[in-house]
């Protein structure tokens, strides 16, 4: 009746009417509703304009070619952080009008998730240490070096921010100092930290500080190797030896190994820095993991540091890490 074969206008006006409507039906509609119903997480902060530059820089880099920032409700992705949600995505807003949201899902995972690597590694010199040379914190690491994002100087200046690398894996000669475009990718893979979901707390998980009742617990306890190797080596090393000048030793540390285990707790919850570690200082803090594990998981990881690499210490119970938890909270509200 049309004769589409013959009416070439009728034909193109018709298909390009069907494009349109599958457009707005299946692109833009749904990109709208998104927009409009999915709300930033009430914990959440916005980026810092530092974080939005560092956010640049990730994608320039081609960061999302092998890490994604989507943590999937599955057995394998646990200790990436909680499953995501769309609340988490919410802050990352559009450049500007003609220009489209930044893609930071990705879709492989050549290397691990980065959605909560602010919380899993929030040490910044750890983070440049991995961007200049990856085989310096993690041996087995594929990550090509980023060397790009930093110079070498014979003297940096003042505010220069230095970057201590272990023998064999830093440059010859001179200091090795950070770029601003090296600064503000770290200023935003800090920045990925997950905020906790309405009814959660602040652990993002509703399974710690006390908790009954989790997944591990009902398994027959905490796996101490496996806390440790999610939230420990890649500072301390898979075989408890650390990095020197930047990350301490456990295989053999004093504290570690000493009869009484209450510093060693204390240590883990409330992190470290700024102190000598047997005659040597060490340029990266410790974060404390009191909000992020609870007195079974510290106690399994503890007892997995004091009982490895040729340690050989007394265990400790749950019930003593809560005791020495408890201490140390009426030892900070009694300084107030």
């Amino acid at each position: 009746m049309f004769e589409f074969h013959r009416n070439e206008q009728l034909l193109f006006s018709t298909v390009w009417l069907l494009f349109v409507v599958l457009t707005v039906v299946i692109a833009i509609g749904p990109a709208l509703t998104s927009q409009s119903t999915n709300e930033p997480l009430p914990t959440s902060e916005p980026m810092t304009d530092l974080e939005r530059k560092g956010l640049k820089v990730y994608v320039n880099e081609g960061c999302v070619y092998c890490h994604t920032q989507q943590v999937r409700p599955v057995k394998p992705d646990e200790n990436l952080g909680r499953p995501s949600a769309p609340g988490d995505f919410a802050r990352v807003e559009r450049p500007g009008i003609w220009r489209q949201t930044p893609a930071i899902l990705g879709s492989e995972r050549t290397g691990p998730d980065l959605t909560n690597v602010g919380k899993r590694q929030p040490s910044g010199q750890w983070h440049l240490m991995h961007l200049y040379n990856p085989r310096a914190v993690v041996s087995e690491s594929i990550m090509p070096s980023f060397k790009w994002l930093f110079r070498v100087v014979d003297r940096p200046a003042e505010d220069a921010t230095v970057v201590s690398m272990p023998g064999g894996y830093g440059p010859e000669d001179g200091t090795l100092v950070a770029t601003d475009r090296a600064e503000t990718l770290v200023a935003y893979l800090q920045s990925l930290d997950q905020a906790p979901l309405p009814g959660q707390d602040a652990a993002g998980g509703g399974s710690k500080k006390g908790s009954t009742s989790s997944p591990a617990k009902e398994a027959g306890g905490p796996d101490g190797a496996s806390i440790y190797a999610s939230s420990c080596a890649s500072c301390h090393q898979s075989n408890g030896a650390g990095v020197p000048g930047a990350f301490p030793p456990l295989k053999g540390d004093p504290v570690v190994t000493a009869e009484d285990p209450r510093r060693h707790v204390e240590i883990i919850l409330e992190g470290l820095s700024g102190k000598k570690i047997e005659g040597t200082s060490y340029s990266a803090a410790m974060p404390g993991f009191a909000d992020q594990l609870d007195d079974d998981e510290i106690a399994a990881v503890v007892n997995h540091e004091r009982t490895s690499w040729g340690n050989s210490a007394p265990t400790v119970e749950p019930e003593d890490v809560e005791a020495i938890r408890k201490a140390m909270k009426e030892a900070s509200d009694e300084s107030l």
